[in-house]
């Protein structure tokens, strides 16, 4: 398996983990977001996957994308490789786990709120603040209104305001908080249950989940039974 500057990658067991490991807060830079592309084109070729896990490094899960890459010179890349990772989460066969600890901020949040499930501890914090340097969170306009509405969304992306792991959960975008000292045990405990399971099974379901959103209930049920 090849070395990685801004990460460290481990795929044994039908799991695959991949830990953000940019000092100090894991900011994703252009170069980081080209060798996460590159881990998740591995991830999404083995048919042996099950779950997909990523972690953080350090004091934060991921505070954002980097301020130098807004720049003129740069920018236009850097939306580009930042929607093909966002896009390559998304279209993984297998469920995705964002274990988010400290801060998940901006460019980050919207990695997170990209996976399918959201475990975070009772520590972490979460936001679109990027509205006060005058940047625009394009994705968590797209993703957020499924998964709180637009007025939550609305608030999310206007305001700024940052938000505790608990208003969070109870907003929707975090499906499980737990005590920052029991926080690495309740991901594995997750991790278990899915990994017992077949990939194969594992990925029709996934599969399924996605093909029946936004169908109408007999249509949805139709879609659904095929498989």
């Amino acid at each position: 398996m090849p070395d990685y500057n801004h990460f460290k990658f481990e795929n044994a067991g039908g799991i695959a983990r991949i830990t953000l490991s940019r000092p100090k807060h894991n900011v994703l830079n252009i170069d980081m977001m080209e060798e996460l592309n590159n881990i998740l084109a591995i991830v999404q070729a083995d048919a042996d996957v099950k779950c997909v896990v990523f972690y953080g490094e350090g004091k934060s899960w991921c505070a954002g994308v980097e301020v130098g890459d807004h720049k003129p010179e740069l920018v236009d890349k850097m939306i580009s490789v930042f929607d093909s990772l966002l896009q390559n989460i998304t279209n993984l066969d297998v469920p995705t786990i964002a274990a988010v600890h400290g801060s998940c901020l901006g460019g980050g949040m919207e990695v997170a709120i990209a996976c399918d499930i959201v475990i975070a501890a009772e520590s972490a914090k979460f936001g679109q603040p990027e509205i006060k340097l005058g940047f625009f969170p394009p994705y968590a306009v797209v993703r957020l209104p499924a998964l709180v509405g637009p007025g939550k969304t609305i608030e999310i992306c206007t305001s700024g305001k940052i938000y505790s792991a608990r208003e969070s959960f109870e907003m929707g975008f975090v499906g499980h908080v737990v005590e920052d000292d029991v926080f690495s045990d309740a991901v594995d405990r997750l991790v278990e249950e899915i990994r017992y399971c077949s990939p194969l099974i594992i990925r029709l379901n996934k599969q399924a989940v996605k093909m029946t959103q936004n169908l109408a209930f007999k249509d949805a049920m139709k879609t659904s039974n095929n498989y």
